[in-house]
This record gives C-alpha cells, sequence and structure tokens, in this order.
C-alpha cells in the first residue's frame, strides 16, 4: 500500500492541474426583463393614443386613424354604426373647432385588452348639424403583435 500512495498523490496532481487548465464556461446571461408596465402607464398610453385620434379628426389627418385602427375596427355614434373605411368621410363631413378629454378610467379586460373611458366636451359641426357639446365615450384598445389598435369606439351624447 506503501508503494500505491506516491502514485495516486502523482495522479492527484496530474488532473488538478488538467482541472485549473480548463475555460471556465459563461452561464447563460438571464435574458433581459422587459420594463414593467405599471397600470398608469398603461392608461397614459392609451389616453394619449385616443387624444392623437381626436386630433386626427379634428385637422382632418386619415394616418393616425390608418397607424391606431384595426382593420375590423367599429364606430357606434348617433349616426350608426361605421367600419374603419368610413372614417374618411367622417374626416370631410365634420368640423371640430376644440376640444378637450377629461375623466379617464382603464378597465383591464385581459392582459391583451383594454376598456377605456373618458368624457369629450368639443365644439363643432358634422353635416352641418352642432356635434353634441358634451359626450362619454369609450374605446376598447387590444393589443396584437406587440401593437396597440383601437377596435371599438362609441360616443354618447352627456346631459
Amino acid at each position: 500500500m506503501k508503494r500505491h500512495l506516491p502514485f495516486a498523490a502523482l495522479l492527484i496532481f496530474a488532473f488538478a492541474a488538467f482541472a485549473f487548465a480548463q475555460e471556465a464556461t459563461p452561464s447563460p446571461s438571464p435574458k433581459p426583463k422587459k420594463p414593467r408596465v405599471t397600470k398608469e402607464m398603461l392608461q397614459k398610453q392609451l389616453s394619449d393614443m385616443e387624444t392623437e385620434l381626436w386630433n386626427a379628426f379634428k385637422n382632418k389627418d386619415p394616418k393616425p386613424f390608418e397607424m391606431h385602427l384595426g382593420a375590423d375596427a367599429s364606430v357606434v355614434d348617433s349616426n350608426g354604426v361605421a367600419g374603419k373605411n368610413m372614417i374618411g368621410e367622417g374626416l370631410k363631413m365634420c368640423d371640430i373647432k376644440t376640444f378637450t378629454l377629461s375623466d379617464w378610467k382603464m378597465t383591464k379586460l385581459s392582459t391583451s385588452t383594454v376598456l377605456l373611458t373618458y368624457k369629450g366636451t368639443q365644439e363643432g359641426s358634422c353635416g352641418g348639424a352642432p356635434v353634441p357639446a358634451n359626450v362619454w365615450a369609450s374605446s376598447i384598445w387590444m393589443k396584437r403583435k406587440d401593437v396597440w389598435e383601437a377596435v371599438f369606439h362609441q360616443e354618447t351624447a352627456a346631459r
């Protein structure tokens, strides 16, 4: 047994040298987490986009509607139900002078669907008739392919 002890020690040192000579393999780095979006941040983002649509309507600019409305979007107001393809006609018929939006409330219907409600105060006309001075409005926004799209909007004259 004493004869094998130096040989065993030599083997241990040899394997130890190989172990220390190996390069350390880097551990896979975790994927960076997306920053957490709070309810307040999401409400601000969507209310800003909703306001952008009101400005586009006032300025008769169809581009924001093309960008923010889903292809299957529906709009309901006192004139009836319209789709995204009818927005251009509304831009031509209406002349909105001023508006303000307030009393925002957001309700999450799912992780990718949000109901946004608010009050609109406006001055202008559509088809020669004055628009209601005050409306309660709601819009449903859906996140599709990481982009929020408005898929439904309605307005009701406020008393």
